[in-house]
Formats: C-alpha cells, structure tokens, sequence
C-alpha cells in the first residue's frame, strides 16, 4: 500500500534534477510494485489469513529487507531520528491506515479502493488554513470539492460497493491525509530514516501483539501451499521495494514533474484487479476516477505555478 500522491516517504532532492525521465520511470515501476503489494494481501487473505497476521508479514519482512540494504551504506546513523515522537505518531497512523485499506479491500475491486485514497491529499489541501498554517486558498477547496464529486460518483447506490468496504475506503483517506500532514514534521529526517521508522514502528506493535493474534490462525497458516507462503512473505519485499523505488524517483525529478504520474497506480491496481480476480471498473467509475485525478493533477499544477513565482 502506497500514500496516494504524495512521496510520503520522500523529500526532493533535487530542484532541478538531471534525469527527469529515469525519475518517471522509476516511479511508474514503485506504483506497479506497490499496488503488487495491495494485490498480494487481498489475495492471500482469501485463503484465510488473518489481517493482522498478514499485516505483521508485510512489515517485519518490509523493515528487514530495508535495514538489510540501508544499513550498510548509510551505517548506524541513519536509525537516529531528530524527532522521534514524530516518528513514531507517523508510524502508528500509518499502521492504522494499512489496516483499512486492507479491511477496505475486503469488500471492494482493487481500482476503486485505491481511486477512494487518492482523496487524501486534496482533504489536506482544504485543510491546510488550519493544521498547516498555510494561506487559504479558494483554489483548494474547489479542488477538495471536485475530487469528492468524483468520490461519490465511484461509490453511487447503483455502483454495487459493498457499504463496509465504502466506509473502510473513507476511513483511509482521512488516515493517509493525517499521515502527509505528520510527515511534515518529521521532514528534518533522512527519506531512509523515515522509511525505518515507519516499518520498526508496525513491526514492534505487531509483533507485541502476536501472542494474541497467531494462536487462532494457526490451522488457515498451516494450510497454505508453498506457493501461498510465497505471496504472504512478498507483501513485505513488494511494498520495500515499491517505498525504496518511490524514494529513488524522487531525488532524481522534482515532485511537480511526478505528480501527474502517481495517478498511474490507478490503471497497475485495475490492471491486477483484472487480471486476478476478473474485476474491471465500469464506465462510470472510470469517470469517477478521471474526475478525482484530474482535481489532483490541476491542483498540483496550479500550486507549482504559485510557488515558482518570484516572491511566494
């Protein structure tokens, strides 16, 4: 699972980046990866492994992975956060937010759940006056406004979404929209030093509670095929390869280039939908996700406009 729109664990390297088409790639591979992991976990929890214990793969595999291939290049120095609060309350809203989108994937198409989250960033938009201090924008709210339209118009009555999975799409958007606004504090860190936190974070609180949580799901774990046992360890190496890849993308173009290119995860989880499950939106849900990306990308481009003048 990704956060929609946003780099979240990345800052811009570069202002002006030398390998603006790499970075676009690159980007294109991590939303293919990421959604890989959002088709990973949807599809082994259909064999009955439990959220939590499927959670539990997707982070402890995810933080080994990244400590196995940071820690050598960046040494021990990369594990200390100048805000470890911070930190840490970024990492926990992203733990929550990973269990909604998996519980929302319960009930909904891959597409549609991943088109619901791309409404985060344009909530922190319309809220930015309040939490982020930033001068109202009417531009904003209009946004917010449109992309909401567009929300509703992929979970209409005639839509046939089932209202739990409506409900835990909604919930996620709000948990990645407080999520973006809590990397703003924890900005000052390394992308690396981040991206640790964010695992160690769901990794320990996981782990504290598999006592409780593994005993009762022991006999759906000792059913899986090797072949399942697989795709449950690959949720982690998908979404470290997919952050990794995110992080790599944006240090070599800057943000305003790659924000119309993070709507792209939209046609991987369709794709894989698809593919997988024989799930494939319908007209008017491509309308809905056209309405929803198309607010992202003119907002985004009308906020690059703002801050490249001279004077703002």
């Amino acid at each position: 699972m990704s956060s929609p729109a946003t780099g979240s664990h990345t800052r811009t390297a570069l202002s002006s980046s030398a390998f603006p088409l790499a970075g676009v790639l690159i980007l294109v591979l991590s939303s293919w990866a990421l959604s890989g992991l959002d088709a990973s976990g949807k599809w082994i929890m259909g064999f009955g492994v439990p959220l939590l214990v499927m959670c539990w793969f997707r982070y402890v595999v995810h933080l080994g992975l990244v400590l196995a291939l940071v820690l050598p290049v960046k040494g021990r120095r990369v594990l200390r956060s100048a805000r470890p609060k911070a930190q840490i309350l970024r990492g926990t809203v992203m733990m929550l937010a990973t269990f909604s989108f998996f519980s929302a994937l319960r009930y909904l198409p891959q597409a549609e759940a991943t088109a619901i989250n791309f409404l985060a960033p344009l909530l922190v938009l319309s809220v930015a006056p309040w939490l982020l201090k930033e001068p109202p924008r009417i531009s904003r709210w209009i946004a917010a406004g449109v992309g909401f339209l567009g929300v509703l118009i992929i979970i209409r009555p005639t839509g046939g979404l089932h209202p739990m999975g409506i409900l835990f799409g909604l919930i996620t958007a709000c948990m990645f929209a407080t999520q973006f606004i809590a990397t703003r504090r924890v900005a000052v860190d390394d992308a690396m030093t981040t991206l640790i936190w964010s695992g160690a974070v769901g990794s320990i609180c996981l782990t504290i509670a598999l006592p409780f949580i593994l005993p009762p799901t022991l006999p759906a774990l000792k059913a899986l095929s090797p072949f399942q046992w697989l795709i449950l360890a690959s949720t982690g190496f998908w979404g470290c390869l997919g952050h990794l890849l995110q992080i790599q993308a944006y240090q070599r173009a800057s943000a305003s280039l790659l924000a119309p290119f993070v709507y792209l995860q939209i046609v991987a989880a369709a794709a894989l939908g698809w593919m997988i499950w024989g799930q494939f939106p319908d007209v008017f849900t491509w309308i809905g996700i056209g309405v929803v990306c198309a607010s992202g990308i003119v907002i985004g481009a009308l906020e690059w406009r703002r801050q490249a003048r001279p004077g703002t």
